[in-house]
């Protein structure tokens, strides 16, 4: 009895500690540098990040360089300030960090106080300045809209240009696609989900996504693959599941299939209907 309560609680922990690694693999990073108004650099900066639809609170300081780097971030809408005394508070809102985006955001500080704020609203889009590879990133808006034969998301893969379906599996589990990116292998695609490798490591393809309602986002990432997610050769495709904010949401969803709605085959013949 005490062997068997041993496995048990060995397992749990196991279970608990892969799980806390699967997750600090992050979706998404921020950095950037911080400067006064006459271009040096400030070190010593507290540099905080909210996440505005879970109330995600991150912080750090900046460097004897003035660059600040947070990582291992989740997906959504952010909040940034930059605050140090003898200067105004620096804001900035409408920041949106997509999965495996490394956008770097750099602030200047004016003197003033920290009771006075400097807010910008209309942010620029992010530049990545760190990756030196090409992605595309298949929103939710894409995922929930678009139409789909069996609710099959990898079917979207292929927006990413240069991929097309070689297949399904024949064996293992029901639902894994073969992909073929740019000419390479059709099993030479590495999967992730929430930081996880999602490959089956039977057939080599890509295990099923998570229905569209569960998925938030995914990246594609065609050539120049970072070593987080270069395992295979042919490409990267890195998902997130939706991880929920502090808004109760709810959806719903009816599957209707009747052969009166099918296309007629092209050598019938007419019916008395006409």
């Amino acid at each position: 009895m005490k062997t068997w309560m041993s496995c048990c609680l060995h397992g749990a922990l196991i279970l608990l500690l892969t799980a806390g690694a699967a997750w600090a693999q992050g979706t998404a990073r921020l950095s950037g540098t911080v400067r006064d108004e006459s271009g040096a650099v400030l070190p010593g900066v507290t540099v905080t990040v909210t996440q505005t639809d879970t109330g995600l609170v991150r912080t750090t300081v900046t460097d004897e360089t003035g660059g600040y780097l947070l990582p291992n971030l989740p997906v959504g809408p952010y909040r940034l300030e930059v605050a140090l005394q003898g200067f105004k508070t620096y804001a900035q809102t409408g920041i949106v960090l997509q999965v495996g985006g490394t956008p770097t955001i750099n602030a200047v500080l004016g003197v003033g106080s920290l009771e006075e704020t400097v807010t910008v609203e209309a942010a620029a889009p992010l530049v990545d300045v760190r990756s030196a590879g090409i992605s595309t990133v298949v929103d939710n808006k894409a995922i929930l809209e678009l139409p789909l034969q069996g609710r099959q998301v990898t079917d979207l893969i292929v927006l990413a240009g240069a991929a097309v379906q070689t297949g399904l599996t024949a064996r293992g589990v029901p639902g894994g696609v073969y992909i073929s990116v740019a000419g390479g292998l059709p099993g030479g695609v590495a999967y992730t989900l929430d930081g996880a490798e999602h490959n089956n490591p039977q057939s080599n393809a890509g295990l099923p996504m998570p229905f569209p309602d569960a998925l938030q986002e995914f990246q594609v990432a065609t050539s120049g693959l970072s070593a987080d997610n270069g395992m295979k050769s042919g490409a990267s495709v890195n998902a997130v599941t939706k991880s929920g904010t502090n808004v109760l949401h709810g959806g719903g969803f009816e599957f209707l299939r009747d052969r009166r709605f099918n296309a007629p085959q092209h050598f019938a013949s007419f019916g008395p209907d006409g």
